[in-house]
């Protein structure tokens, strides 16, 4: 500290001026240490911790500025470097840099009494063995200039990834199906298997709906609901909502509509930001390699129809495809 505000005024003072001034004082400093510091060479953790700094800076900008302290060291794992979380947590506090921070959202769920409820096959046990065991879905909100904007997500609980995604203006079951119909047509387009598969949701009447469970039962899968007015039930959903509206929807909002809002989505699924977090005893490069193993998606130039012909110019402008081939952080 001494010597970098020595150099801060040396040009303007003299050194020597500036190490009279300062004695007697608690900055106390000889203008020989003061030259001996300059001339000693630089320190090896001094050095690494540049170093470190810099790959985290490209890091945390190239993900929307949202990863925190645990992601970029997974992130720097990936990448080769053998570093502590806790020298991570040191170089970021020191360069200013932190993740977002979730806030709490309101339910969207609207329960259906008049409809048989399947039992709860979960228990608050998010965990899969492989792709394609066990998906949790659930809907979200987002205020727009135009009026509020729905998000419908399934999720496959071995990755932590979004298997199948959907926005509309309204919140009637086909925002829920289409999702679902995505999931299930990547799944299965990729050589997935299906059968048996534990669709987890809360008890929200567009899971509920007839439409919705023959769908299920089309794809020989199982639903799984939880109870009533308990976020628990449906958590691994719940945490990949407030991930998804800290990382895109408030750190990059207010948002006009479902236009820009749908491309917004496409493109931040397409990155690798989509996921939940970790699998329990899976690390990230095997969850990744397990998934683009099983369930490597199409390019572009799939034929599956597009889910809303509403964007579908604004994604060729931007050169996004079809919304259901949009990268591998999909499944």
């Amino acid at each position: 500290m001494k010597v970098a505000y020595i150099d801060q005024h040396k040009q303007e003072f003299g050194v020597q001026p500036i190490c009279d001034a300062l004695q007697g004082t608690d900055a106390e400093i000889a203008p020989s240490t003061y030259y001996a510091a300059k001339t000693r060479p630089e320190a090896a953790r001094t050095a690494r911790d540049q170093e470190l700094t810099e790959e985290i800076r490209v890091i945390h900008q190239t993900n929307y500025g949202v990863y925190g302290a645990r992601k970029v060291h997974a992130a720097l794992l990936r990448r080769g470097h053998t570093v502590a979380r806790c020298t991570v947590e040191r170089l970021m506090r020191a360069a200013g840099l932190r993740g977002v921070i979730r806030a709490k959202s309101p339910r969207t769920t609207r329960p259906a009494p008049e409809t048989a409820r399947p039992t709860d096959l979960v228990k608050r046990q998010f965990t899969a063995q492989a792709p394609n065991q066990l998906w949790v879905a659930d809907i979200t909100y987002i205020r727009t200039f135009s009026g509020w904007v729905y998000a419908a997500f399934v999720i496959d609980v071995f990755s932590r990834m979004v298997v199948g995604w959907r926005v509309a203006t309204s919140l009637y079951t086909d925002l829920a199906l289409d999702a679902l119909e995505m999931a299930i047509w990547r799944r299965r387009h990729a050589g997935g298997d299906l059968p048996g598969l534990v669709h987890h949701s809360d008890r929200g009447v567009q899971y509920r709906a007839i439409r919705y469970t023959e769908r299920l039962e089309q794809a020989q899968a199982v639903a799984s609901v939880g109870s009533k007015g308990d976020s628990y039930d449906n958590a691994l959903a719940e945490a990949f909502n407030s991930l998804f509206k800290a990382e895109l929807i408030r750190n990059k909002g207010p948002w006009a509509g479902i236009n820009d809002l749908e491309v917004a989505v496409a493109e931040y699924m397409e990155s690798s930001v989509g996921e939940s977090g970790p699998s329990e005893g899976v690390s990230a490069d095997q969850r990744v390699g397990l998934v683009r193993d099983a369930c490597r998606a199409p390019g572009p130039d799939c034929d599956q129809p597009r889910l809303s012909v509403r964007s579908a110019r604004i994604r060729r402008e931007k050169g996004i495809g079809c919304v259901s081939c949009a990268g591998d952080s999909l499944g």
